[in-house]
């Protein structure tokens, strides 16, 4: 007890530290009142300097669209211009593109013609020399002729596809028939087998019958006997 210290002595250390700490609190609270002073002067500056810089802002910003009307209103001029330009860039190569394939187109029908002139002089020929009186009618007999040939070969097709779908039934309808008569032979043996066994049964049954018929002849004689005996006794 003498070495710990009392508790008077314990509270007024407590006090003191309380008091520090106040001391210490109000130091701190005294800063951060000098600071928010500090804090709320910029911020004054800042909407004062905000409100001229939105001033300005709007002023330029109207410059600004002035400007670029001017400039999107040039801009689409040019591109106009230019797309113009394309365009007829465009239809002039297009021009010449079909100008060339006509050219070519005109060169290659040339040279068919004078690749099949020695065909046209061989027809003049013929007509000279057969029934035809011009080329055309040579042409139109040589289209029917080609028609009617390919009319028999499609014709000769389809027979042929006809005959085969037929041979194909012919055959199915001959496994068919087959199968059905091997199956009318299995139960004609299996009928027969049966047959035979019900000429088995009957025979054995006639042999049963005639041995009951015989057994039932000797039990009514028998019965006859003794009725008979029964009606000796009774007189």
């Amino acid at each position: 007890e003498e070495d710990s210290p009392s508790p008077f002595l314990r509270l007024q250390e407590k006090k003191k530290q309380v008091q520090l700490m106040q001391k210490a609190l109000e130091v701190k609270e005294e800063d951060f009142r000098e600071r928010m002073k500090d804090i709320t002067c910029r911020w004054k500056d800042l909407h004062s300097k905000e409100a001229q810089l939105k001033t300005y802002m709007e002023k330029s910003g109207r410059t600004l669209k002035e400007n670029d009307k001017m400039r999107i209103q040039a801009l689409k001029k040019a591109s106009k211009e230019r797309e113009k330009k394309m365009q007829k860039e465009s239809e002039l190569l297009r021009a010449k593109g079909e100008l060339e394939a006509l050219r070519n187109k005109h060169q290659k029908l040339c040279n068919r013609v004078q690749k099949y002139s020695i065909f046209n002089k061989y027809l003049e020929d013929v007509v000279k020399i057969s029934q035809f009186e011009e080329i055309q009618e040579i042409i139109w007999r040589y289209k029917t002729l080609v028609r009617v040939h390919k009319d028999l070969l499609q014709s000769q097709q389809r027979h042929k596809e006809m005959s085969e779908q037929a041979k194909v039934l012919l055959d199915r309808y001959t496994e068919e028939k087959e199968a059905e008569i091997l199956q009318y032979e299995n139960e004609l043996v299996q009928l027969r087998l049966r047959f035979d066994q019900a000429q088995s049964d009957i025979l054995s049954w006639e042999a049963r019958w005639v041995d009951i018929q015989n057994t039932t002849a000797k039990k009514t004689q028998q019965l006859g006997t003794i009725k008979l005996a029964i009606l000796n006794l009774f007189q």
